[in-house]
């Protein structure tokens, strides 16, 4: 299987399937640090980075925001001194699509090649 951060975002609709309790417990192993929790109602994938300072939380919230951009598919950020929270749910769902778990790998991803 093609692992999640090499995996493309597919179009998500109102009516799309959110991940059920036996796919979501899988794809979580597969996100190391991140935690899915149950906020306003909503499933959401939540991580936090942390970084030396302000300018290096704001380059990797910048890079989020590109990747977003590429894939049509956007993040909560909550960006602080040293910190960059990052929260993916599908928003026309109100849950958690298949995408979200990419997302949150892609991420992943960004964080590696900043360091």
């Amino acid at each position: 299987m093609t692992p999640l951060h090499q995996q493309i975002c597919q179009a998500c609709m109102p009516d799309s399937s959110p991940v059920m309790d036996d796919q979501r417990a899988s794809l979580m192993s597969q996100l190391p640090g991140w935690q899915c929790l149950l906020q306003d109602n909503i499933w959401q994938l939540k991580k936090s980075y942390r970084f030396s300072n302000y300018s290096q939380a704001m380059a990797f919230a910048n890079q989020v925001a590109e990747l977003a951009e590429q894939m049509r598919h956007h993040p909560a950020l909550l960006i602080e001194w040293g910190r960059v929270d990052v929260y993916w749910w599908t928003h026309c769902i109100a849950n958690l699509h298949y995408n979200d778990f990419i997302m949150a790998a892609k991420t992943d991803q960004l964080n590696v090649n900043s360091g």
